[in-house]
């Protein structure tokens, strides 16, 4: 549930720098892009090198350090962040940034920050109970930062009682609840129909004509959807993939099948995503029995199966439709063509003979087309990455029509 979720963790000058590390570990695992900043003293527990190691990104502690010429570092990531984690947090992190001091690479980043921050004390007993240190917590409070509370055990003081950072495990659930809420779930009471897979066009008991589609792509954007709150139908042709948790799948053979499948599903969604690569032509004829081997060469007569997407296009409301068009050449120039020929909203074009993005590919490589003249290509990566990002991309520019559902 964190996937591709941008967390900050600023950490500072205490013994549970330790558990930052196992922190950044668990998030990493859970899908998210993880950040850390470090004071001075947090790197007399842990070397920066810990944390690069365990996030696979850089590490920042200086603010005069600029890694990229192009941007202002602490800007910069105080602007990249979904949510800004303060762990562990010191008595004194707590009194600068209640007072409004911004004296180093972690300071200057929380005063910049338009993001959530939340803060998790880590201290003796007595120091949290100190007056000013709770004058500070209030303050802060009454500014609108959340606190995750200190747990009671022995501290490394030699004290038992309340200061004990929270384990890395309850924050990480807080932060996944935090994502998992109906405001950060952007589809929450939205319908979303996703078609995938192949279609097969039987010619006899025993043979058909279909594609390599893998529908890999199709279903990473139904596990998305599921994701980011939408009730999620699944039209799947043949494939051997698993069903993906939370989402209805219909299973279907042919292009007539899937038709109606969409068909069914069509007025009350929100969105419809068109994955699957259906068969263009059919046989004419059926054989009820298996053709057998002649001398010479045989004649198959195909007809053309109902362009789906052209039709739903015509007939769509205040659905948001959304095509995909795999293609050996010009993918953009014949993605501008579909959009406009098939009443399209968006349309997904790849390259197929690209390395990284051919049929059953575990990674993808697409640029996104819109009807308001948007081109937006993305890299290189997982489908299931790719899936996320193409949809918060479509959901951010289409909020006023999706509320209007």
């Amino acid at each position: 549930m964190l996937l591709n979720k941008k967390i900050l963790l600023c950490v500072t000058g205490g013994i549970a720098v330790y558990k930052a590390v196992a922190l950044v570990s668990k998030l990493s695992q859970a899908g998210a892009d993880v950040k850390v900043i470090m004071t001075e003293s947090a790197k007399e527990f842990v070397t920066p090198l810990t944390f690069q190691a365990m996030s696979r990104n850089d590490v920042f502690f200086d603010t005069f350090d600029e890694k990229k010429s192009s941007v202002i570092a602490h800007i910069d990531l105080a602007d990249w962040a979904d949510l800004v984690v303060v762990a562990p947090a010191t008595a004194n992190v707590i009194g600068k940034l209640a007072n409004g001091i911004a004296d180093d690479m972690v300071t200057t980043t929380l005063l910049a920050t338009q993001a959530e921050v939340w803060i998790a004390p880590a201290m003796n007993v007595h120091m949290y109970e100190n007056k000013a240190v709770i004058r500070n917590i209030t303050t802060l409070h009454e500014d609108g930062y959340k606190f995750i509370e200190p747990s009671e055990g022995f501290l490394a003081c030699g004290y038992v009682g309340k200061g004990r950072l929270e384990e890395p495990e309850k924050i990480v659930e807080l932060i996944t609840e935090r994502f998992t809420t109906s405001k950060y779930l952007p589809l929450s009471g939205k319908k979303v129909v996703i078609t995938a897979g192949p279609t097969r066009e039987r010619i006899d008991p025993v043979r058909y004509v279909s594609n390599f589609s893998s529908g890999k792509m199709g279903y990473a954007m139904a596990e998305a959807a599921v994701k980011l709150g939408a009730e999620t139908v699944l039209i799947s042709g043949p494939v051997g993939l698993d069903k993906p948790a939370g989402v209805t799948v219909i299973d279907i053979e042919s292009a007539a099948e899937m038709f109606e499948a969409v068909r069914t599903q069509f007025d009350d969604a929100a969105i419809v995503i068109k994955a699957a690569a259906v068969a263009d032509y059919r046989p004419r004829e059926i054989q009820p029995q298996k053709m057998k081997k002649q001398v010479g060469d045989s004649v198959i007569e195909l007809e053309r199966t109902t362009d789906i997407l052209k039709t739903i296009g015509s007939m769509k409301t205040k659905q948001i439709l959304v095509g995909f068009a795999a293609e050996t050449e010009n993918a953009v120039g014949y993605g501008i063509g579909k959009l406009e020929s098939k009443n399209l909203d968006y349309i997904i074009v790849n390259d197929v003979t690209d390395p990284d993005a051919g049929f059953g590919k575990d990674t993808n490589v697409v640029t996104l087309l819109s009807k308001n003249g948007t081109h937006k290509p993305f890299r290189a990566m997982p489908k299931k990455e790719l899936a996320i990002l193409l949809l918060e991309t479509i959901i951010k520019e289409e909020s006023d029509q999706l509320n209007d559902r």
